[in-house]
């Protein structure tokens, strides 16, 4: 199969991708629910050495800079609470960790969650976690730029391999909450 963005050697259907995905990210496509069928969530499968965006663009194509969403843990602490969110962003912008979302976490403080923490909760690799297969009771706080586009390249819960996800999709994911403003120009 073609991939819908970029230029990659291994596309396939999610659903048929399930033994390259971590337990939380396989579980979540298996039982699919919404508007976008699972099937047309597309994971190929990509080199990790070439995970970071800058490099990863190079190789399979300039255009996903622009079309590439970037899925960070954050904590945010009132008193002796603390609420655990993912934000996901296009990877041109960064998160306003200090506005929005301690706005809408009704934080304090908030910043970004300790690695240990990220990968404990989640279940998936540092530096691939993907808001498919979160908690389901964590907010997924998602900027409105990442849900306006066709489809969207994220991580796919481990540092090997992507997920290809219509835009919309993101609006229907369990916790999702569309904001405005939550990524910002860096």
């Amino acid at each position: 199969m073609d991939a819908p963005i970029g230029r990659f050697d291994d596309a396939r259907p999610a659903p048929d991708s399930l033994d390259d995905l971590v337990g939380p990210v396989a579980d979540a496509v298996r039982h699919w629910s919404g508007s976008v069928p699972a099937d047309r969530i597309v994971y190929v499968d990509t080199d990790p050495r070439w995970a970071d965006t800058a490099v990863f663009v190079e190789h399979y194509g300039r255009e996903l800079l622009e079309q590439s969403a970037n899925c960070v843990v954050v904590a945010g602490k009132r008193g002796a609470e603390t609420t655990l969110a993912a934000c996901v962003v296009l990877s041109t912008t960064r998160v306003d960790v200090n506005g929005v979302v301690r706005r809408r976490l009704g934080a304090r403080k908030a910043s970004f969650a300790a690695m240990d923490t990220a990968v404990g909760e989640t279940g998936m690799e540092y530096g691939g976690i993907t808001p498919v297969g979160l908690p389901a009771a964590w907010p997924v706080l998602v900027d409105s730029a990442v849900v306006d586009l066709p489809y969207v390249l994220v991580g796919s819960g481990r540092r090997r391999g992507k997920l290809l996800v219509p835009g919309k999709a993101f609006a229907e994911l369990p916790g999702a909450v569309v904001l405005d403003g939550l990524g910002v120009a860096v």
